[in-house]
């Protein structure tokens, strides 16, 4: 609690209270608009974060994080397509109650129950995440080591797709934080004589060419660039404060299983969803019937959505390894604004703890407002054709990447990660991992050699200290899930081989 009244005077002020307003607008439109979502919106605001204080910066990530989670819902409802794939539970019964009228009613509740849900999980966030911080103040060289580790192999794990590949995928995230100088020798490493590598590729630019230009040229690739959905006239409604309070006990369960799910490193909202989904489908009132427009089906899929925001924060901030893909790119906007999550930033710097605090909780507050009055809004959104949509999206993407450092070189690099980025997603390859195997390559080489530099055994230090040979226990054993998960992929594959293989 501490850190939050420090966090005070750092956001409540005019620029980080209209960023974080701009961040809920902007991560409702971005959130609503198919194929898009949370993580591109921050991905295509992160260079205007860097420019702001880091409260501000922070606040409007977050916002647009929290946001982008709701607004997905939006677009399940009226079209029956998610926004995002953490809003696929929502449709069985939003688009139903759509259909019999109750649009307004499904969009107020959904909206209700993210915000609430989101504010459930900022609660546990609020006291779990310090004291979880606290128990890794113990952590020296060998535990950071293991804990990095560990957030690479968990992301790669559960990523979309195999996890050998999902592996791989972390392994190229490796690579490319070895590229520039090293922290010991202050040699160049990768370089290829090219000084715009001397301080690797700018993370920025690689997040924004393998996401935004990869689903650019996606986008542009399926065509129907003049197309206009058909979609419902919404209308301000407050009536879901009042549905909402008939489903209290579904709402606050399926926050708390967003949560714990969104905490587990790399799980994700949509796995959060569906279970709370079924939990509520599970527990219903007699006469409730799910799939055709129960009001409960959208308060437990978006109350799970946005707890599990708060959720994947523990240990973003806690431990420094991301909860999911959004919050490694929110990782990598504090660290570009100068403050490296993990039990330092608590002990250092309480006060950008509380403001990151206070922005989370104050972002759900202002996006239950903003959700409801700017429901009518939503439907002209959903009607942009992306001939409009595509050309905006580029132009955010190349101003925000050269604005950085005014340089070309990083146009270059967004260009290049944007081929690479296109290439992984017709192979089935997660970009998740890339990202955080380069926001932790750092920190897993470097106190990988520190250890070894402490250590008079080598590197029997990483199993002689207790803490330090638990998780690197976790990571053997995640490491032996992903051969055996492969080899067992492998054999099904030989036994029931695809069309194209007969």
């Amino acid at each position: 609690m501490f850190e939050l009244l420090q966090g005070v005077p750092l956001f409540f002020n005019p620029l980080a209270l209209a960023a974080t307003t701009l961040g809920i607008i902007a991560g409702l439109v971005i959130g609503v608009l198919p194929g898009l979502g949370p993580l591109m919106g921050i991905v295509l605001m992160l260079p205007v974060a860097f420019h702001l204080p880091p409260i501000a910066g922070m606040g409007m990530l977050i916002a647009i994080y929290i946001g982008g989670s709701a607004g997905g819902s939006v677009s399940a409802i009226l079209l029956r397509i998610p926004g995002t794939p953490i809003a696929a539970a929502t449709l069985f019964d939003g688009f139903p109650m759509a259909q019999k009228g109750r649009a307004q009613d499904a969009v107020g509740l959904a909206m209700t129950a993210s915000t609430l849900g989101g504010l459930i999980g900022g609660i546990v966030l609020l006291f779990f995440s310090p004291l979880l911080a606290k128990f890794a103040l113990r952590f020296a060289p060998p535990e950071y080591f293991g804990m990095a580790l560990l957030g690479v192999l968990t992301i790669a794990i559960v990523s979309e797709g195999s996890a050998l590949k999902g592996l791989l995928a972390g392994g190229l995230g490796l690579a490319l934080a070895m590229i520039g100088t090293d922290e010991f020798t202050n040699a160049y490493r990768f370089t290829f004589g090219n000084f715009n590598l001397s301080s690797g590729p700018h993370v920025v630019a690689v997040v924004v060419g393998l996401f935004a230009l990869s689903e650019l040229f996606f986008q542009i690739e399926s065509g129907g660039f003049l197309d206009r959905p058909n979609v419902q006239r919404l209308r301000v409604s407050f009536r879901a404060f009042r549905l909402i309070v008939h489903h209290k006990v579904n709402l606050v369960r399926s926050a708390l299983i967003g949560t714990f799910f969104g905490a587990i490193p790399g799980t994700g909202g949509d796995v959060s969803a569906f279970i709370s989904y079924a939990a509520a489908k599970k527990m219903s009132r007699p006469g409730e019937v799910f799939g055709e427009g129960a009001e409960a089906g959208i308060v437990a899929s978006e109350a799970a959505n946005n707890g599990c925001c708060g959720g994947a924060m523990i240990p973003t901030l806690s431990l420094g390894i991301p909860g999911d893909g959004s919050t490694a790119v929110l990782m990598g906007g504090l660290i570009l604004l100068g403050f490296f999550p993990g039990p330092e930033l608590f002990r250092s710097h309480p006060e950008i703890v509380g403001g990151i605090f206070i922005a989370y909780m104050v972002g759900n507050i202002i996006m239950l407002l903003l959700g409801v009055v700017l429901a009518p809004l939503f439907g002209r959104v959903l009607r942009i054709p992306k001939a409009w949509l595509i050309p905006a999206v580029l132009l955010l993407s190349v101003l925000g990447t050269y604005a950085l450092q005014s340089s070309v070189f990083d146009l270059w690099v967004m260009l290049v990660f944007g081929a690479v980025g296109y290439l992984m997603r017709r192979a089935h390859y997660p970009l998740a991992p890339v990202i955080i195997g380069m926001i932790l390559g750092n920190v897993l080489e470097n106190n990988f050699r520190r250890a070894l530099l402490l250590s008079r055994d080598g590197p029997m230090i990483f199993v002689e200290r207790p803490i330090s040979a638990a998780i690197i226990a976790i990571d053997i054993l995640l490491l032996i899930m992903i051969v055996v998960s492969t080899i067992r992929a492998s054999r099904r594959a030989e036994r029931d081989p695809g069309p194209d293989q007969t």
